[in-house]
């Protein structure tokens, strides 16, 4: 099979390792919807600077891919503003979706966060289940919710609260047993691993990849 694959924040820390992973990979074409260009090259990659607030736009780039894996996320403080925040991390994946399921997408692949609830009283937790529920109800053959714990990785961003917190669940990773495995802190890289993974096995229906799932499947 001839697959193609579309990546959404591709220069973000899981996009950029979901990107290589795929570069790595027998696939025939990856295309990346970025504000910015990737410091990569190969010829089957596609770099396509995009207005975000303008996405239907380049609803040609979903035409003939078999997967879209949604890797947009961002922080209040660098959104600016809740409202801000939830057109990253809500509206952006949601008109995506609409796009690539119109365009006969097969699977679509999103980061989440764990806990993510659009009942939660917590408005981070609560926007990515909002998010959720809606790629949900857009009627994907293949589904994918992965809610991973702290991701470890060099970003092109410096976020001081997920350093420290890096530095932490490392340091008490041996202890991340149990019941508190789910906590365990993962690299970026073993995400995206775990997403190709996923998008290759090509199973239908909705489901949620918790974090000790993640670590296993990404291992792989």
């Amino acid at each position: 099979m001839t697959r193609i694959a579309v990546v959404l924040g591709a220069t973000g820390l899981v996009g950029e390792a979901v990107t290589r992973e795929l570069l790595a990979g027998d696939w025939a074409e990856v295309r990346v919807l970025v504000r910015r260009r990737l410091a990569l090259t190969d010829s089957r990659l596609k770099q396509v600077i995009v207005d975000w607030e303008q996405l239907g736009q380049y609803k040609e780039q979903f035409a003939g891919a078999y997967a879209v894996f949604c890797c947009l996320g961002t922080t209040i403080k660098q959104a600016g503003s809740q409202e801000q925040f939830e057109r990253v991390d809500l509206h952006y994946p949601l008109e995506a979706a609409a796009l690539a399921k119109a365009s006969g997408v097969k699977q679509f692949l999103v980061v989440s966060s764990m806990g993510a609830s659009a009942k939660s009283g917590n408005f981070y937790i609560r926007t990515k289940g909002r998010a959720e529920d809606g790629l949900a109800a857009a009627g994907f053959h293949g589904l994918h919710i992965f809610r991973p714990s702290l991701l470890l990785g060099e970003r092109a961003q410096f976020r001081l609260g997920e350093r420290a917190g890096a530095v932490i669940m490392k340091a008490f990773d041996f202890a991340m047993v149990g019941k508190l495995a789910r906590y365990r802190a993962i690299p970026g890289a073993k995400v995206a691993k775990a997403m190709v993974n996923i998008a290759l096995a090509d199973t239908g229906g909705t489901h949620i990849y918790t974090n000790e799932v993640i670590h296993v499947i990404g291992g792989r």
